[in-house]
């Protein structure tokens, strides 16, 4: 980066004083939870191939030893939930309601540890364009002080440039909210996708368990997987 632009920036900054300081830190810290969630989102990434899709038409083929080995050792919450089902299904201890029940918890559980640090990003897109008009309120408050100190002899230049630094925090303000919004929005989506993934996974397990325990009557609750809120 050349030395000019260089001083040029930190004069923007200084300019901007403690309003810009802080909107500074809240990107710094918005830029942190977005590489710990995209991090997090590697690490739970399915195995080519789609296993789960794979374990569960293993499933309906009546083969859940081939569909336990299969999803055995994953870190996808999919994967969990259906290995955990598997080993309860094969215990012969638990009833279809119960397993139901279980793979509901899990599933709600693993969604809360993907929703975790994304309330960070919503409080950051939120706060960072209202500090950024506090910090214009307060700059053009300082101009026009500026302009009753001056009285008749107010030069023009002197007040535009006070009015320009005044807008400064603005947007700092609004280029700190609008990729972090941009980034929640996205990180929200993948959340519904998953929830609607484990949903499906759920009623999919309740119904081959509950064919396969018959003449058990089973109650399926058709309540939709809700997100925990944080």
């Amino acid at each position: 980066m050349p030395q000019s632009t260089l001083d040029s920036l930190l004069s923007m900054l200084v300019t901007g004083g403690p309003v810009v300081w802080l909107l500074i830190a809240f990107s710094l810290l918005a830029l942190t939870v977005i590489l710990l969630k995209l991090g997090q989102l590697i690490a739970l990434r399915q195995r080519p191939g789609n296993v789960v899709d794979k374990a569960m038409a293993l499933l309906q083929a009546d083969q859940p030893l081939e569909a336990q080995m299969l999803v055995n050792g994953q870190s996808n919450p999919r994967a969990i939930l259906l290995s955990h089902a598997l080993k309860m299904q094969a215990s012969g201890e638990y009833s279809a309601t119960e397993i139901r029940e279980e793979a509901l918890r899990r599933a709600r559980l693993g969604l809360a540890r993907q929703e975790s640090h994304l309330r960070i990003l919503e409080v950051i897109a939120m706060l960072a364009p209202l500090l950024g008009l506090f910090g214009t309120v307060l700059g053009m408050i300082e101009a026009f002080r500026a302009m009753e100190s001056a009285g008749a002899q107010v030069n023009p230049a002197i007040l535009s440039g006070g009015i320009w630094q005044a807008l400064l925090t603005t947007a700092v303000g609004l280029a700190v909210a609008i990729p972090v919004s941009i980034a929640h929005s996205w990180f929200e989506r993948k959340l519904e996708v998953q929830a609607g993934s484990l949903q499906n996974d759920v009623d999919v397990l309740s119904s081959l368990v509950a064919h396969k325990q018959k003449p058990e009557s089973v109650v399926v609750s058709r309540k939709p997987l809700q997100r925990a809120v944080s």
